[in-house]
């Protein structure tokens, strides 16, 4: 009981910290103006996060010649200020090779000038193929998704610079907002005042410092003029809008990753080196980064007012948190270290990947989908859909780790590579408890929502693919088929037909009923990754042959 209280102690005391890292400080009262968007309100701050990312691909600013980075509200907002300033500044992101090469851009280059960009015969063309593909109403391919991208980059700015995207003004009797072009003249006089202090900040921040007292002055002019206009045009800074600004600010699931990171450092430091070193500490640890997570999804589901499960970002989170799950658990029953070390090494690679791939995974808050407006549904089907993909991912990394073992040597670590294989058997048998009623939940809601239980949609028959290909495998294990050097093997390849299912459905094909999943990028990262573990299997199975001759 004691050692409970002292973690829960340590846990509250991290939290207070961290709550007082990212207070509001004096300048900061833009990040709270309401603003709709995406069919939501939402806090300056979520918007111009966004905004940036698509346009500059961060949600931080650096400029050429400064060291620092800016924060999004104030370079979104900037926008607004001196707009023909902006195209001369290497502001939009492109990452296309065939599109610089076309546009004759530097290819080594990642940012460029909207002018080197949007003037010109070139864009237009590279606009009307676009176009053209969509009349056609062909899938767009890696190329013209980049395109894409590019259109979108040149209609916002375009129309943030034109006052129309940034809606701050709710129409009284109507769930429409007014842009800041259309404002009233008394509301349209407190936002050009809003705009100067703005200016002013910046330029004290630009010639003291961020901490002089001319800054702080022109600051608290800032956050005087932002409450001005709040209050004019009737809008009321909701407890949803300080929560969501705190969650941006607090980034609580990149903590999460480097709470894992710390516990499975210091549990591979104990298991390497036979350490004396309790393992409490691992578990104290890991249960903050755990707790970490879970008040990361309590945030976004306070905020979205779902289950944060519909789009592929929120599965990847929500997929780490159970493969850590699943770890502890098994690793309470079993104690063998090396499932809890392979739970939070999965942990901290998906926290990983949806942290640093915003252009991939969009980690933004957006409202459902029609066909998706059941959270009922939402929790029996797709939470137990994606949390059997958890127990599989966990599969996964044992099964990485147990092949590093045969490659180091399979004789001397025989005891470790067994515990791993059992292992691995455990985690395939979680996923297929969960996988198998999720399918049937999924046909059952697909016939109160479509009409029809089954139909051979591709998301369907990638998740009846997954389950029968790991069914296959434990009756392979069962009937002693599968040896441990197989079932390592075996938790590795089959997590390929989840990537399909999970991914490549979704990213690849982008066919189907299930189109509100659909996305785009990160083709080539997936291709590398697969290939790379193909790689290591062949690797793997060579050196066990080369272990046995020599036996």
């Amino acid at each position: 009981m004691k050692s409970v209280l002292n973690f829960v102690f340590l846990f509250l005391v991290f939290m207070t910290t961290l709550n007082s890292t990212v207070h509001a400080a004096t300048g900061d009262r833009l990040k709270y103006l309401p603003v709709q968007d995406g069919g939501r309100v939402k806090p300056f701050d979520s918007f111009a996060r966004e905004t940036l990312e698509l346009l500059y691909g961060r949600s931080t600013f650096k400029r050429p010649t400064g060291n620092q980075s800016e924060p999004a509200y104030l370079i979104v907002m900037s926008f607004l200020l001196s707009p023909e300033s902006w195209v001369e500044v290497p502001l939009f992101e492109v990452n296309n090779l065939e599109i610089k090469k076309y546009l004759g851009l530097n290819a080594e280059e990642k940012h460029f000038k909207g002018n080197d960009l949007f003037k010109g015969e070139k864009f237009a063309n590279l606009i009307q193929q676009l176009n053209d593909r969509r009349e056609a109403k062909e899938k767009l391919n890696p190329y013209f998704q980049a395109v894409q991208r590019l259109e979108n980059q040149f209609y916002t700015f375009r129309e943030l610079t034109a006052g129309r995207y940034i809606k701050v003004m709710p129409v009284e009797g109507s769930d429409s907002w007014l842009g800041v072009s259309a404002l009233p003249s008394a509301q349209q006089s407190l936002f050009v005042a809003l705009s100067q202090n703005l200016a002013r900040y910046l330029g004290e921040m630009g010639q003291s410092g961020a901490k002089s007292e001319a800054t702080l002055k022109a600051g608290k002019e800032l956050d005087s003029s932002v409450d001005q206009f709040i209050s004019s045009v009737q809008t009321v800074t909701s407890n949803k809008i300080s929560a969501e600004v705190f969650y941006n600010d607090a980034h609580l699931f990149r903590w999460v990753y480097i709470f894992y990171l710390l516990a499975a450092l210091i549990l591979l430091y104990i298991w390497i080196r036979n350490s004396s070193l309790n393992m409490n500490i691992v578990w104290v640890i890991t249960w903050i980064g755990f707790l970490l997570h879970m008040t990361g999804f309590a945030f976004r589901v306070y905020l979205a007012e779902r289950p944060p499960v519909t789009n592929m970002y929120e599965t990847v989170v929500w997929v780490s948190w159970g493969a850590v799950l699943f770890s502890m658990i098994l690793e309470k029953i079993y104690k063998y270290k090396s499932i809890l070390l392979a739970g939070l090494l999965v942990g901290v690679f998906s926290m990983v990947v949806a942290d640093m791939a915003p252009a991939i995974l969009d980690p933004s808050i957006q409202p459902l989908e029609a066909v998706l407006r059941s959270n009922y549904w939402l929790i029996i089907h797709v939470m137990t859909i994606t949390i059997s993909y958890a127990a599989f991912f966990l599969a996964f990394g044992l099964g990485d780790l147990g092949l590093v073992y045969y490659v180091i040597d399979a004789q001397k670590y025989r005891e470790q590579i067994k515990n791993i294989s059992t292992a691995v058997y455990r985690a395939m048998q979680i996923g297929v408890a969960f996988l198998a009623p999720g399918i049937i939940l999924g046909g059952v809601w697909a016939d109160y929502s479509w009409g029809r239980f089954w139909g051979w949609d591709p998301k369907e028959t990638w998740a009846l693919i997954v389950l029968l290909g790991y069914i296959i495998v434990l009756h392979a294990r069962l009937v002693n088929w599968l040896q441990n050097f197989g079932m390592l093997v075996a938790g590795v390849i089959t997590f390929n037909l989840v990537i399909m299912a999970w991914y490549g459905v979704n990213f690849v094909l982008g066919a189907g009923l299930h189109s509100y999943g659909f996305g785009a990028g990160g083709i080539e990262y997936v291709l590398i990754f697969t290939l790379a573990h193909v790689l290591f299997l062949a690797y793997a199975a060579v050196v066990r042959k080369t272990q046995e001759k020599t036996i």
